[in-house]
């Protein structure tokens, strides 16, 4: 299954259930609910919390001598959370700036 990311500010982000319910747990949403929105007005916290969840993952894995994404092997099927999160954070971005929600649905 699929969680779907949408603004009007921006393309859709698309990810598979389990990566989508991980950046909603993130963003203080319940990855309980099929649809949701993250309004205008919440837009620069979740944007503020990504951010330090992407840190934390780069940092964790510094710590863990993992390859960060400029050095990961194509094909090796390993992305890590701020590889998937990046799109995500853009789009919250775009969304701030255009003034438009993000909304998710299945």
């Amino acid at each position: 299954m699929l969680i779907i990311f949408k603004s009007p500010a921006g393309g859709d982000v698309i990810m598979f259930e389990k990566n989508g319910k991980d950046m909603l747990e993130v963003l203080g949403k319940d990855p309980a609910d099929a649809k949701g929105i993250v309004t205008v007005e919440q837009l620069p916290a979740a944007i503020d919390t990504l951010k330090a969840a992407i840190a934390a993952d780069k940092a964790r894995q510094a710590e863990q001598g993992e390859p960060d994404d400029a050095d990961a092997k194509p094909g090796s099927g390993n992305v890590s959370f701020f590889q998937r999160a990046v799109p995500l954070l853009e789009l919250l971005e775009r969304s701030l700036k255009d003034r438009k929600p993000v909304t998710w649905g299945v």
